[in-house]
């Protein structure tokens, strides 16, 4: 799952945010229909075009169905239910894998 650099361009292609997280297109499309906040901007042919928002959300979404092992239904329950708590557990999860990576980066220079 590599998202380094996310945050240099504004929108991003299905490919690009596949590719992010290791998804095949189909499933970003499926997950679309199935979350109603997952809604990415069409552009002048129909293109997706994902903002950050879109891509955090594919993040959470993510996070809760492939590491987690949750059920898609049981992900659309929590996300409708309660839609802040799974954004506060997916930054904080976030920024422990950032820490995590510098320090690994930095044991790596010693």
């Amino acid at each position: 799952m590599e998202k380094k650099k996310k945050n240099l361009k504004l929108f991003y292609t299905i490919s690009e945010v596949a590719a992010m997280y290791g998804l095949s297109e189909s499933t970003l499309r499926s997950w679309e229909r199935q979350f109603p906040r997952l809604n990415p901007k069409r552009g002048g042919r129909g293109v997706r075009q994902y903002r950050q928002e879109d891509i955090d959300t594919v993040g959470i979404i993510y996070h809760q169905v492939k590491e987690q092992g949750l059920r898609l239904a049981n992900v659309r329950h929590k996300m409708k239910v309660n839609p802040g708590c799974a954004d506060r557990r997916y930054e904080v999860i976030e920024r422990l894998r950032a820490v995590r990576d510098e320090l690994l980066a930095m044991q790596q220079s010693l």
